[in-house]
């Protein structure tokens, strides 16, 4: 959050103008993470020293966690309307990695009514419908509009209050939280009577070396973090689930895809096959949940593998996974801490709930969070229970948080919008459906020569912030 006033005449317009707008940075509390929400909130409070202006204060949504739901945004409306919604005109909101030009957003932002119900951001659209948005506008999904959280989005203060009082009379009924932003952008709009998305040229996702940058109010590190050297191919165990009835359709896609870019690989089933080789956990096969499966994964990697092995990474057998991206990534994270990593989604956070790592774009666990987990003694009620949301209730009760990771996704390439897929370096996409998986492998996964990107390289950019 910024609240700012202008120091000196000159800069008392400029000042005002400033303390109107509340920063928020979508953080999370895992200690790399906030690190970078940190490092974003020492360049805002360096560009408001530059400009002359009194240090804001900057807002890190993890230190605001009063529940596991106040990363979708919405259960904190009516915190901002209470703090804000006097003395300010808009909340703006951005990814820890945005990298934000304050007096180019100033001019953007003054180019609106703030007494008007205002939603801004970067336009992301389907082009098809697809069964992450539960197939919204099936009959033309280009129509509606959500915001590149990427990009930087903002709510106008009248807007922030309507929203505020109509969650007091009503709230949050959503079971399931699974793109965030297109459910923020319908729960605004309200079947028409509120306010659509405004596309705002100058909210960007270009690289911050981009020739746009100087007309951009906001940009984005789009490449893939590396902190040190990535983590070595031996350091991360690979589990796959299958079943004795995917074992010809589905494992072939594996050995042709990404098996080779691991050194440690076991495919768990309901039979046991030499010829792959598969084995058998002893756990019934289900049609769906894999509770009990997923479990025995567990307690295997913790207590019978010969190494200790510091990461394990749980995918289906119709996941594609870029390995390679995910030993740069994992460079980031003390496997010393209890690590849950994925991508996102959340059951019930209207009404308490919790946070879960959908299974389909790869659940990647540290064995720390392993140990804690299984000491706890939190297990399946059933072995068809599902097993993503039954780890998040387990995570959720031990107090360890979910971390989240965009560049996993649950479902296809074709499924997310062209121009959010521009600016990611994806680890994993799931589903085997309309597809050739080798093909969307090769095209969006395989070790291609810009992974070579070198943390000198990356240092210096961050140098430069």
């Amino acid at each position: 959050v910024v609240d700012l006033e202008g120091a000196g005449e000159g800069g008392a317009q400029e000042g005002r103008k400033l303390q109107e707008i509340v920063f928020v940075i979508q953080s999370q509390s895992n200690s790399f993470h906030s690190k970078r929400a940190e490092d974003l909130e020492r360049s805002i409070l360096k560009q408001a020293e530059e400009l002359g202006k009194e240090l804001p204060r900057v807002l890190l949504i993890h230190q605001m966690d009063k529940h596991d739901g106040a990363w979708t945004i919405l259960p904190l409306m009516q915190d901002f309307s209470v703090s804000y919604g006097r003395n300010s005109s808009w909340i703006f909101l951005c990814e820890e990695d945005t990298r934000i030009q304050i007096v180019k957003l100033l001019e953007t932002l003054r180019r609106f009514d703030k007494s008007k119900e205002w939603f801004l951001g970067k336009a992301l659209y389907d082009e098809e419908s697809t069964i992450i948005h539960h197939y919204a506008f099936a009959e033309n999904p280009t129509v509606f509009k959500f915001p590149d959280f990427a990009a930087g989005w903002a709510l106008s203060i009248p807007l922030v209050n309507k929203l505020a009082n109509k969650l007091k009379s009503e709230p949050l009924k959503s079971d399931f939280t699974i793109d965030l932003k297109h459910e923020i952008a319908l729960y605004i709009w309200q079947k028409g009577n509120g306010p659509h998305l405004t596309p705002v040229p100058e909210f960007c996702t270009d690289d911050l070396n981009s020739y746009k940058a100087v007309h951009c109010a906001t940009m984005f590190n789009n490449f893939l973090p590396v902190c040190v050297n990535p983590v070595k191919k031996e350091d991360i165990f690979v589990a796959v689930k299958t079943c004795r009835k995917f074992h010809r359709d589905r494992i072939p896609i594996v050995k042709q895809t990404w098996e080779g870019e691991a050194a440690l690989v076991e495919y768990y089933s309901d039979y046991a096959e030499t010829s792959i080789p598969t084995i058998d956990l002893g756990v019934p096969n289900t049609e769906r949940g894999h509770c009990g499966k997923t479990f025995a994964i567990l307690e295997r990697f913790l207590n019978h593998s010969s190494s200790k092995t510091p990461w394990l990474v749980i995918v289906d057998d119709d996941t594609l996974i870029s390995i390679f991206r995910l030993r740069k990534l994992l460079s980031c994270y003390d496997p010393n801490e209890p690590v849950f990593l994925g991508e996102r989604y959340g059951y019930g956070l209207g009404t308490g709930g919790y946070s879960y790592i959908t299974g389909g774009g790869g659940m990647v666990f540290s064995r720390e969070a392993i140990q804690k987990l299984l000491a706890s003694k939190c297990q399946c009620y059933s072995n068809d229970a599902p097993d993503d949301m039954v780890l998040g209730m387990c995570f959720s009760a031990l107090g360890i948080p979910i971390t989240h990771c965009p560049l996993f996704h649950q479902a296809r390439p074709m499924d997310y919008p062209k121009d959010y897929l521009a600016h990611q370096i994806p680890i994993s996409f799931h589903k085997h459906w309309n597809i050739d998986p080798v093909k969307v492998y090769f095209t969006w996964l395989a070790p291609k020569m810009e992974d070579s990107f070198t943390e000198k390289q990356q240092r210096r950019i961050r140098e430069d912030l």
